[in-house]
């Protein structure tokens, strides 16, 4: 939509398409070629490669699906059931999520180190006898925080490249009037090509930032956020855990706070704790 109404109305607007293919070349080497050096520059390579595998997530969308929450809510059930019936039971689940039998019911929650991690040791909290449940509830909000603070860096990196890119189309507007001005003699017919193709340098800055790169920082945030309403899940349920909540209100806690587009019905819900139990029996 956006190539076809921006370049299809300046077509029937009566412009010519040959101008700006014969600059593109050269005003994309100078404005893109900047920009990702200049993302280069700011970034290691870690972060380079972080924010190049999460560019597919904005076609992607976020990882979690509606069948993920419940699944999610269906482990946190199973492990809390064990815990409060034999503490000792649930160390092997713990110590050892690969070879965990519940675990390995649930292939795509285990196959993310974050949310096993963050389950396993707020679980191993739980056994080490908090005085206060808040305290553990601060060390998981700042672990999020740092979590979610590092998933938000590829969207930051992308929005300042899109924030760069219409300074850089100006460079090369520049460039191309520096260039006009050495053909100063020519006649007007071929100044006017080479004013319209310096000039080209800014449309596409302009272009880029606001009808690509930036568009794509505010979708990749978007994802972000919405997949970390995963892990607030795992903290309110076991949190509520923590609390010394039976197993039933402390698995309603996070389906209620299951953001709405993903939460499971109390009936299907029920119905999916009903076949765990069925099955432990």
């Amino acid at each position: 939509m956006i190539f076809v109404m921006v370049f299809g109305g300046y077509l029937a607007a009566g412009g010519k398409m040959g101008i700006i293919l014969k600059s593109l070349p050269f005003e994309m080497m100078m404005i893109g070629g900047a920009a990702v050096g200049a993302f280069m520059i700011s970034n290691d390579m870690k972060a380079i490669k972080h924010t190049l595998r999460d560019m597919a997530r904005v076609f992607k969308g976020p990882r979690w699906k509606n069948e993920d929450y419940r699944d999610l809510l269906c482990l946190l059930f199973e492990l809390i059931r064990i815990g409060k019936q034999n503490p000792v039971a649930l160390e092997e689940h713990t110590e050892s999520p690969s070879e965990s039998s519940v675990f390995g019911k649930y292939p795509r929650i285990l196959k993310d180190a974050e949310a096993v991690e963050l389950i396993c040791d707020t679980l191993r909290s739980a056994s080490m006898n908090y005085d206060d449940p808040h305290q553990v509830e601060e060390v998981l909000e700042k672990r999020m925080e740092t979590s979610l603070h590092h998933a938000m860096h590829s969207s930051h990196a992308l929005q300042t490249v899109a924030d760069a890119l219409p300074a850089l189309g100006i460079v090369a507007a520049v460039l191309g009037v520096i260039k006009t001005m050495a053909s100063i003699d020519q006649p007007p017919e071929v100044l006017g090509k080479l004013i319209g193709g310096a000039l080209v340098g800014t449309f596409l800055g302009v272009f880029l930032a606001y009808g690509l790169v930036g568009p794509f920082a505010t979708r990749l945030k978007a994802v972000v956020e919405e997949d970390a309403h995963f892990y607030q899940l795992i903290r309110e349920v076991l949190v509520a855990n923590l609390h010394d909540h039976a197993t039933n209100i402390c698995i309603e806690v996070g389906r209620q706070n299951t953001p709405s587009q993903h939460r499971p019905s109390y009936s299907d819900l029920e119905e999916a704790l009903k076949s765990l139990k069925q099955d432990a029996a």
